[in-house]
């Protein structure tokens, strides 16, 4: 199959300190590993949350945010950074600190080819360079965020940077 040409819109966040109602799994690495670790209620759970500021999103957490014996990827929804009210049960709550995240925003696609379009979005995001922009890579400074993917939109992935 020839390669296709695809537009991705790419942009720079600055987020400020947030707090994040979390579930976390055993050792997932991956949406699909969390998923066969925890089925897909917590997705429910975390769109009852009264106050998210977005969508529940999928988090790949910082080696600070980890602990031991937990999953690296967690299902979540972001919150004001002075947020004290009730956690669900089984859930937990992180401080997010200040970062600058750089967002990735592929064509919208069929539901039926979402694997596909996920992988090629990933598959551009690792061969992109960000230091023409005047930015590089932070695995450290902030978690990788991962909105559902949805066909109309396109798939959406944000990961951390800094400036050069």
């Amino acid at each position: 199959m020839p390669e296709q040409e695809i537009t991705v819109k790419v942009r720079v966040l600055k987020i400020n300190p947030k707090k994040a109602i979390i579930k976390r799994g055993a050792k997932a690495k991956t949406c699909k590993e969390y998923l066969e670790e925890n089925g897909s209620e917590i997705w429910n759970k975390l769109r009852g949350i009264k106050n998210a500021l977005f969508e529940p999103i999928g988090i790949l957490l910082t080696k600070e945010l980890l602990k031991p014996g937990t999953s690296e990827y967690v299902q979540g929804v972001v919150m004001h950074g002075n947020y004290d009210g009730k956690i669900p049960e089984g859930f937990e709550i992180i401080d997010i600190p200040s970062f600058e995240l750089m967002l990735f925003q592929g064509p919208v696609f069929d539901e039926d080819r979402a694997e596909e379009a996920i992988a090629e979005i990933r598959h551009i995001i690792e061969e992109y360079d960000p230091r023409p922009e005047g930015f590089a890579w932070a695995p450290e400074e902030g978690p990788i965020f991962q909105p559902e993917p949805r066909g109309y939109r396109g798939y959406i992935e944000a990961r951390p940077v800094k400036r050069l």
